[in-house]
């Protein structure tokens, strides 16, 4: 794993989550597979493997490349730009 230039254009410390589950999910209905914590605002989404891919939505939307898994025991992070873990 190496760092990208969009790891070093991230905050420190991270931010606060914003919710503990994805929003757009409970919006609709759906359960989320796994969750990721987008590390410039703190925004909270589905994977891809969920229904409706809601960290790659706040992506496209955003243009917040780099989220980090928010499951527990999980650190790695992911630059959507870059497509690889950083």
């Amino acid at each position: 794993m190496s760092e990208c230039q969009h790891v070093e254009e991230l905050p420190r410390p991270e931010p606060t989550p914003l919710s503990d589950t994805c929003p757009e999910c409970l919006a609709v209905g759906s359960h989320p597979v796994q969750l990721r914590l987008c590390l410039v605002c703190g925004h909270i989404g589905c994977c891809d493997s969920s229904p409706h891919q809601h960290a790659t939505g706040h992506f496209k939307e955003s243009g917040h490349a780099v989220m980090r898994s928010y499951e527990p025991g999980e650190s790695w992070r992911w630059c959507f730009v870059d497509g690889s873990i950083v």
